[in-house]
């Protein structure tokens, strides 16, 4: 609807804001989710944001972590993360620091899902974590 009716593509910095007012509509009531909105804007430059469940946006330009294990995870994020990693050095960073954080939180599952987005496309690896 939206780009029938601006006649342009969404932005992912108006699709954060879309989706942080529909969560604010719902505040009394919240969805129960977190999101996490990444993309590349006009000029190619990457775009990184987060929401609560009330829709407060959190935009950054390194990284931004969501979940049960969110606090395991943002510490792993700080200690692994450098800037300017290619993909598979980001990918290994990734893929070390969730199943780091997984295996320490009895809520967050067996494993994960990492997308990396870049100029040339999507890369998505699934890891299996420990199944006990």
């Amino acid at each position: 609807l939206y780009e029938l009716r601006e006649e342009r593509t969404m932005t992912p910095q108006v699709f954060t804001n879309l989706l942080s007012n529909i969560l604010y509509e719902k505040r009394f009531g919240p969805y129960f989710a977190e999101p996490v909105v990444a993309g590349l804007d006009e000029k190619g430059s990457p775009y990184l944001a987060t929401m609560d469940l009330i829709g407060a946006i959190e935009t950054t330009k390194d990284f931004v972590v969501s979940g049960t294990c969110d606090g395991n995870l943002y510490g792993m994020c700080e200690t692994l993360y450098k800037p300017d990693l290619g993909k598979e050095e980001l990918f290994e960073t990734l893929a070390q620091a969730l199943l780091a954080s997984v295996d320490r939180d009895a809520l967050s599952g067996w494993g994960g899902v990492v997308h990396i987005i870049t100029k040339e496309g999507v890369m998505s690896r699934e890891l299996k974590g420990r199944q006990d």
